[in-house]
């Protein structure tokens, strides 16, 4: 997954806020601010992933094949061969 996607971007933009808001008051240095924001967009980066996984459907469960029915029981051809008459 590309960090430059529009969802990472966003998340990071919001995570880059109050840094912003700290470079403009002037508690950051323009290095101190920047190296701050590619944090930021690590951050966002790693905070989509786990969004992602976590609503992710499950894969589909594999299904077995059944046996064939011709091995089940062999049909009756001859009623009064039965023991129960």
């Amino acid at each position: 997954m590309s960090p430059f996607r529009w969802d990472v971007l966003l998340v990071g933009f919001v995570l880059a806020l109050p840094v912003l808001a700290l470079g403009m008051r002037g508690d950051l240095s323009i290095d101190e601010m920047m190296t701050r924001i590619l944090w930021c967009l690590g951050a966002g980066w790693v905070v989509v992933v786990v969004l992602r996984a976590a609503t992710a459907p499950p894969p589909a469960a594999k299904r077995q094949r059944a046996a064939p029915h011709a091995a089940a029981e062999p049909e009756d051809e001859d009623a009064e061969s039965s023991p129960a008459l």
